[in-house]
């Protein structure tokens, strides 16, 4: 089983940078894929970005493409979300998740494992 805690949220202005971090526990952290979901209050949980269990493959929304930037630390039992161009619209709270196994799908029922969000907001 994996546990998960995201950090780095907070405010931030348009245009700037931010950096999320997820730490797992678990010695195994290298056989899951991992994903980051993001929920406005109203909305939708969405697909952010995701990314397979060595790193080699990732995936991302329409609506982050070219701005964010997911990567694993498997080593430090780390995924990270480097967020640049932040925009009004990427205000949520954003839930790093796990499935067992290599394929980094992008819906959130094909994941077993779930932090506790952490809130970013972004100010125009």
């Amino acid at each position: 089983q994996v546990q998960l805690v995201e950090s780095g949220g907070g405010p931030v202005q348009a245009g700037n940078s931010l950096r999320l971090s997820c730490a797992a526990s678990g010695r195994t952290f290298s056989s899951y894929a991992m994903g980051w979901f993001r929920q406005a209050p109203g909305k939708e949980r969405e697909f952010v970005t995701s990314i397979s269990n060595g790193g080699a493959t990732t995936y991302y929304a329409d609506s982050v493409k070219g701005r964010f930037t997911i990567s694993r630390d498997n080593a430090k039992n780390t995924v990270y979300l480097q967020m640049s161009s932040l925009k009004p619209e990427d205000s949520a709270v954003y839930y790093c998740a796990a499935r067992f196994g290599a394929v980094p799908y992008n819906t959130p029922s094909q994941y077993n494992y779930w932090g506790q969000g952490t809130q970013v907001t972004v100010s125009s």
